[in-house]
């Protein structure tokens, strides 16, 4: 399919006022960001959960359990990346200037989060679980992140993030059940 050079350019355009408002951001994390006390505390909260589950997983579900927790990283990532693409929120204090998303709430305190409640008393109702997580992840955890200056809700408000909090943990439930996997390849 041929594009009009119009169309070529005008997209050209887009990506280089892009590349310019990056180039900005990074200066500006440069200048303000890195090395404050909020970005120190974005660094912890990207290490120190995953040093605690991995100390007090059940190792021999260890396997299980991240099945579920990459779910939830991949899904939280790939979310937080539509809201903020969208001005739903935004981010102040990243630990990583280039990544649209908090990186410590995406790849560490969601997955995490959900990782030890699967462990904690695994046969207790998911549903349950999966409510109480959704009220604490929208009702204490944002608000908290709000107030600290971290979290900046533009369009958004919390009780829309409960109903999402809620199917994300059923899901990585649901995911870490599952029984019947089909090897790759079968050993010899």
């Amino acid at each position: 399919m041929e594009y009009k050079e119009h169309e070529k350019k005008l997209i050209d355009e887009n990506v280089e006022q892009i590349h310019q408002l990056i180039m900005k951001k990074i200066e500006i994390w440069f200048d303000y960001v890195v090395f404050s006390d909020l970005w120190w505390f974005g660094v912890a909260l990207s290490i120190i959960p995953w040093m605690i589950w991995f100390k007090f997983r059940k190792k021999e579900s260890s396997d299980r359990i991240l099945y579920g927790g990459f779910f939830v990283l991949i899904i939280a990532l790939a979310l937080d990346i539509l809201g903020d693409q969208f001005s739903l929120w935004h981010y102040r204090f990243n630990v990583i200037p280039v990544v649209p998303t908090y990186f410590p709430w995406d790849i560490t305190l969601m997955p995490v989060s959900v990782m030890i409640l699967l462990q904690i008393k695994p046969d207790a109702n998911p549903l349950v679980k999966a409510i109480l997580f959704g009220i604490f992840s929208a009702y204490i955890a944002e608000p908290f992140f709000h107030w600290v200056g971290i979290y900046v809700p533009t369009k958004w408000k919390y009780t829309y993030s409960v109903p999402i909090q809620v199917a994300i943990y059923l899901y990585s439930h649901y995911l870490t059940r599952r029984k019947n996997f089909s090897p790759f390849f079968k050993w010899k």
